[in-house]
């Protein structure tokens, strides 16, 4: 959308609002289809949860590919992120549910790493399409995001069903089995088995094939336990989630992915093709650091990474506030101040993606209890939404109010924020099961760990 936007715009003679509206309602819709993403996997399964979503993400890209008006192009966008929203709450908690925890932070990123391979993608395709003419060309650029996603529904029938979700449905045999595909060894699959088996309420020393289902396999009551009556630990797990979710587009990452042939123009870049090479370098940066942080994050662990990130991102929005500032205010073209803002900038998107990116979502898909899992991450995701729309949708209107330079700065202090939430409400959570989360999040010495929290250091406490 980045790159089509320049050729929409000047196609179907629409206004800045306008262009705002575009760019923010695909996450409005995808909050709607997050919030019901979390019913609709624990009804359905994890693994037709994203069959589903896959299906309605092809339908929205088929609508954008041939839209004649801007209301259809709307209408496209809109479809596309219901999807959007069922695939960004339940590919995170599937990847968590079906890992090991010593590789649980590599293989719960892996969704972020594809999305900013496809973003790259995306980048390159824009610049490709840009040559057609150009009532073909933006349509070309959207249209062609259907493809992967008929690839992803039909590639899911290859993968096994989460056996949390399996075991939740009383399906024990079933979870075994899956289990045992998925982890190092007969004895951990085993050990995983109990925890989950003890998590859903069911007897450790059960062996038979099937059982009743447990009490609550479909979510029922799950918002009341989250939201009206939640436990100490669970508040904490809620507000780290939500935290999290908030903070991640708070800081202005979507500004820079999605407006950034507009920011390197009034960097000081006039052609269309720089602007879309520029923006590729902007891709090629976001997939490469977030490759760097999936072999990290369980080496390091989520909070030193997580601290350093939001660090970094602190001092690039102020130098690219500064950068934009200088030329937006100088007469004559200083290519020192242009250098500068596009070195903040890539060095934004940088730390943002060594960290904040990916641990956002490894993070609040592992913390949650299994009976709250998918509705507390469908909550995150409808925060991150509503936040993704809200920053997309009014970008122009707040660099024309406060000067582009102004908006990063304002970026930069809600940065400073994340990086104190982050600092006392975020524990360790590296090295442990999906199942002691509660007790990481139990104890308030706990909390500020910079290590992984052992059974031990919690009962001392």
């Amino acid at each position: 959308m980045s790159g089509a936007m320049l050729f929409i715009k000047e196609d179907l003679k629409i206004t800045d609002v306008q262009v705002e509206v575009l760019a923010g309602i695909l996450n409005l819709c995808a909050l709607a289809g997050s919030l019901t993403a979390g019913r609709a996997s624990d009804w359905i399964g994890r693994r037709y949860t994203i069959v589903l979503a896959s299906v309605i993400f092809f339908l929205g890209g088929i609508l954008m590919g041939l839209a004649p008006s801007y209301a259809i192009l709307i209408t496209g966008r809109c479809v596309a992120g219901v999807g959007v929203g069922y695939a960004l709450m339940v590919a995170p908690v599937y990847s968590a549910e079906i890992s090991s925890p010593s590789s649980r932070g590599f293989l719960t990123s892996m969704p972020e790493i594809c999305i900013s391979l496809g973003i790259l993608l995306g980048y390159i395709s824009n610049y490709l399409f840009a040559k057609l003419p150009l009532m073909y060309g933006w349509r070309t650029m959207l249209g062609i995001g259907a493809l992967p996603s008929m690839m992803l529904a039909i590639g899911i029938f290859a993968m096994p069903e989460s056996p949390r979700w399996l075991v939740m449905q009383g399906r024990l045999k079933e979870a075994k089995e899956v289990l045992l595909k998925v982890s190092n060894s007969k004895d951990e699959a085993e050990s995983r088995l109990q925890e989950i088996k003890k998590a859903a309420g069911i007897d450790g020393s059960c062996v038979d094939d099937a059982v009743e289902k447990p009490r609550r396999t479909r979510g029922e009551g799950v918002w009341k336990e989250l939201l009206l009556r939640p436990t100490p630990p669970v508040r904490r797990i809620l507000i780290a989630a939500i935290g999290i979710h908030f903070f991640e587009h708070a800081t202005g990452i979507e500004p820079v992915v999605l407006y950034s042939p507009r920011i390197f123009k009034m960097a000081g870049i006039d052609s269309k093709n720089k602007l879309l090479i520029a923006t590729m370098g902007v891709g090629l940066t976001k997939t490469s650091f977030i490759l760097v942080a999936t072999f990290l994050i369980d080496k390091v662990g989520r909070r030193p990474l997580l601290l350093t990130s939001v660090g970094g991102m602190i001092v690039s929005l102020s130098g690219l506030g500064f950068g934009l500032t200088v030329v937006e205010h100088s007469e004559e073209k200083l290519v020192w101040a242009l250098a500068l803002s596009i070195a903040c900038l890539i060095s934004f998107v940088a730390f943002f993606s060594v960290g904040l990116g990916p641990i956002t979502w490894v993070y609040s898909s592992e913390i949650f209890p299994l009976r709250l899992r998918a509705q507390g991450a469908s909550l995150g995701v409808a925060v991150n939404r509503l936040m993704n729309g809200t920053i997309s949708m009014t970008f122009i209107s707040l660099y024309k109010a406060i000067t582009i330079g102004g908006s990063f700065f304002l970026f930069a202090g809600l940065a400073v924020l994340a990086w104190l939430f982050f600092f006392f409400f975020f524990p360790e959570t590296r090295g442990r099961s999906l199942e002691e989360m509660e007790e990481v999040f139990s104890n308030g010495s706990c909390r500020l760990s910079t290590r992984p929290v052992t059974r031990d250091d919690c009962e001392m406490n």
